[in-house]
């Protein structure tokens, strides 16, 4: 797999389509080629089929080999400039959008698409501790504006497009101080998938709103998988744009997380389907084997959605880099909420932080 650095129009850095007000995007490119990364937090259903208890881990034995892996993920890392490991596991996790309904990723993606041709929309940590039984989420905003390893500073974003997931891994491990250890890519054509897999999901929702033709109420309700991308996809009339999106998302994941643990008790059936479904939709990178797969199984089969904590990275604030809307991370708080991942304690910072923590009715 080979990674392009993408072209800009007008020189500098440019401004990407999904950042104009809509009516003055630009011309498209083919459908099959254009790639503006937009979900990447179901990833992250590679792990919910992972510590599924029981079941999980002969699923896993038995598809593991139909899970694509992404080859040199980790290529060119300088081993004595990584994070130290603390014993926990973390996924950095990614999503793409093709805008197109034809899968980008797993076993069904179209030949030839480069998963690092443009930039990712959205970015996530999902981190399981020692203990087997708690974990963390946490969403980077998409614009946050960091240094970039042999870049210089611009949206994080942006390093996915430059040096595809290595120099992505790179600047995210430089950012945070918290060692990855595997990577994970979907699209959103896998993600419709993946929530049909499970008869659909149910989400609380703080207000009324409508996206891509879908009205949402206040209060419960039932999405299928063109409903819940229409959900997570959904930007503008929300009251913190990018920033509420994310946590959309992140209430996705736990609404999904939690449907699939409830249907590895009572519904073996719809269990082995969801995890059919992640080889055809989940990309992984290659040092995760099959006996990985296994371990890892064996070793978070107790974790459940109560004991994992969904947060967003502390913003300092709004503004402009040239052309470009950035998102400021918080240089104080931040750093704390790195050091809870690296020493386990996500649950005494999130009870400090409620702010940053997913409510149950996210806008």
């Amino acid at each position: 797999m080979s990674y392009q650095e993408p072209q800009h129009r007008g020189g500098g850095q440019g401004t990407r389509e999904d950042d104009l007000l809509p009516g003055m995007g630009r011309e498209r490119e083919p459908r099959t080629k254009r790639r503006n990364p937009l979900l990447i937090f179901l990833a992250a259903v590679l792990v919910l089929l992972l510590v599924i208890a029981g079941a999980a881990v002969a699923l896993t034995v038995s598809l593991g080999n139909d899970i694509p892996r992404i080859p040199d993920a980790f290529k060119n890392l300088d081993a004595g400039n990584r994070p130290a490991g603390t014993g926990a596991t973390t996924f950095l996790l990614v999503g793409t959008d093709s805008r197109s309904t034809d899968p980008t990723t797993g076993t069904e993606a179209t030949p030839g698409v480069n998963a690092g041709s443009q930039r990712s929309d959205v970015i996530m940590l999902a981190t399981v501790q020692p203990d087997g039984t708690t974990g963390s989420v946490v969403s980077i905003p998409r614009d946050s504006w960091v240094d970039i390893p042999g870049r210089g500073m611009n949206k994080i974003n942006a390093a996915y497009a430059f040096g595809g997931p290595s120099l992505l891994i790179e600047t995210v491990e430089k950012l945070t101080g918290v060692r990855v250890d595997h990577f994970g890519v979907i699209d959103f054509a896998g993600f419709q998938t993946l929530v049909d897999s499970v008869g659909g999901i149910d989400v609380n929702i703080a207000q009324a709103t409508s996206n891509m033709g879908v009205n949402f109420q206040a209060g419960e309700n039932h999405l299928d998988g063109a409903q819940a991308l229409a959900y997570v996809r959904q930007r503008y009339d929300l009251p913190n744009g990018d920033l509420d999106r994310a946590k959309r998302q992140q209430n996705a994941l736990r609404v999904l997380l939690t449907k699939v643990q409830q249907d590895a008790t009572s519904n073996p059936t719809a269990l082995y389907s969801f995890a059919q479904n992640i080889g055809t939709t989940v990309s992984v990178d290659d040092t995760l084997s099959n006996t990985g797969l296994v371990g890892l199984a064996v070793d978070y089969r107790n974790l459940r959605s109560s004991g994992v904590d969904f947060l967003s990275v502390p913003v300092s604030g709004l503004g402009m880099e040239g052309p470009q809307s950035v998102v400021y991370l918080d240089d104080a708080r931040g750093p704390q909420l790195w050091d809870s991942i690296r020493n386990g304690s996500v649950g005494q910072y999130a009870a400090n932080n409620p702010s940053q923590t997913l409510s149950d009715s996210p806008s």
